[in-house]
């Protein structure tokens, strides 16, 4: 007999929003996650906030669950109409809080090492652990590991790189040379924000780059530069006399992004750097020399930001993050492969998990390439969440079963929730039959 309903694999947006749903409408739910803690590209990512998707979202649930659950902590904000700035520290505690609210067993600093597969059926998963108070069916003495065999009715692999789906030998999407720029974030505490701010907002007119409010009695902002040239980037002199004086390379200025966070009054969270080079995610070279390439950088904004922006004369980095931001990777073969040409025209579907119009937003390393083309509102199929070649398998998040372009529309954190949401209800009702 399997252990579980439903094991889900990853505890990011995608995989926390599915453990939650399943947990709350009564299955026995468990979530492994290879880090010690949850969230993902939220915490361990540093992604925040959470962008605003449309007005029709369906599967909302489990984001509504978890706003609550940070503004009790007092680690949220509504800044702009959106209720989606988070605090990545905070959301730790709020996603542990709402696992033990839906009875979801959590399994943190584990690891997946195999899968066994009966009839196209993942029937049991094989983990790793050092110290696992769990009932055990084999154990490697040699390696000094508990390997633990855990049964259950469906997976859902939330990894991001499908991790999964690779052990299975499922079929995958991805070509070469679809990658998309990764970033590092990080954050800088010790900023006078009151200071900072009044400067920027009168220095930056644009109302569409540069955002200054006073929510609540803290200050919330926002503004941005990159080198493309699609927008009058009111800060384009400053970072051009930054790489005139050496203090900036002309590679780091490529996209530059910054924003304030809640319950944290003196600190600046940074969507950058964006590193060009080295993009391939599934390459440990590659991502190796993208992380080492990332932390020279963000050690020139603590420098740049210091000399430039008045408010940062104390600033210290505070925080960076333990994982790159990936914006595309591996990508599974689903029983539909969802195209652009669904989302432009906005195809409609017996069974939407995801309503969006977040724009198509695809991040090139080249100056003046990059896509961020809006749309109106689009729906995503279960079906492109199913693996076409393990029929108990499911997948959430950016690992979906997308085309390049569409993929960079739903990628985002707001689709994760509803992917993660919709296909934990979707497998539910088969279990409830």
């Amino acid at each position: 007999m399997p252990n579980y309903d439903l094991i889900v694999v990853g505890g990011g947006t995608a995989g926390c929003a599915a453990a939650y749903t399943a947990g709350k409408l009564g299955l026995k739910t468990l979530l492994i996650e290879r880090k010690i803690h949850l969230g993902g590209t939220i915490t361990s990512g540093l992604v925040i906030p959470v962008m605003k998707s449309g007005d029709n979202q369906i599967n909302t649930e489990f984001r509504e669950a978890l706003t609550a659950e940070l503004r009790e902590l007092g680690g949220q904000a509504t800044f702009q109409s959106n209720s989606g700035w988070f605090n990545p520290e905070l959301a730790k505690i709020a996603l542990d809080n709402l696992m033990k609210k839906a009875n979801v067993e959590v399994f943190f600093d584990t690891h997946i090492i195999n899968v066994k597969i009966e009839d196209r059926h993942i029937t049991r998963v094989k983990i790793s652990k050092e110290i696992l108070s769990v009932s055990t069916d084999e154990i490697d003495m040699e390696k000094k590991k508990l390997l633990v065999s855990i049964g259950a009715k469906y997976i859902i692999d939330a990894t991001g790189n499908c991790e999964i789906g690779k052990i299975a030998n499922c079929n995958f999407l991805e070509k070469d040379k679809e990658f998309q720029p990764v970033t590092l974030r990080f954050m800088m505490g010790g900023v006078d924000l009151k200071t900072f701010a009044k400067w920027l907002a009168e220095y930056d007119k644009d109302r569409n780059v540069t955002i200054v409010e006073e929510i609540d009695g803290y200050i919330h902002l926002s503004t941005a530069y990159t080198w493309d040239k699609d927008k009058n980037w009111a800060l384009k002199p400053i970072f051009d006399d930054a790489v005139k004086n050496k203090v900036l390379k002309r590679y780091d200025t490529n996209y530059f992004q910054i924003f304030t966070v809640p319950g944290m009054p003196d600190t600046v969270a940074f969507n950058s750097p964006r590193v060009i080079d080295y993009n391939n995610s599934l390459e440990v070279k590659s991502i190796s020399k993208a992380l080492l390439l990332a932390r020279q950088n963000i050690y020139r904004y603590l420098i740049f930001c210091r000399k430039y922006f008045p408010g940062f004369e104390n600033a210290y980095i505070s925080n960076i993050a333990d994982m790159l931001g990936v914006r595309v990777s591996r990508r599974i073969k689903g029983k539909y492969i969802y195209t652009v040409d669904d989302l432009k025209s906005g195809k409609k579907f017996e069974h939407p998990v995801v309503i969006s119009n977040y724009p198509v937003d695809v991040h090139s390393n080249k100056k003046n390439c990059s896509t961020l083309q809006s749309y109106s509102d689009y729906q995503l199929p279960i079906e492109a969440l199913m693996s076409a070649d393990i029929d108990n398998l499911f997948v959430a998040g950016r690992c979906l079963s997308a085309d390049f372009m569409s993929q960079g529309a739903l990628r985002v954190q707001a689709s994760c929730f509803s992917m993660g949401e919709g296909v934990a209800k979707y497998i539910a009702s088969i279990i409830k039959k």
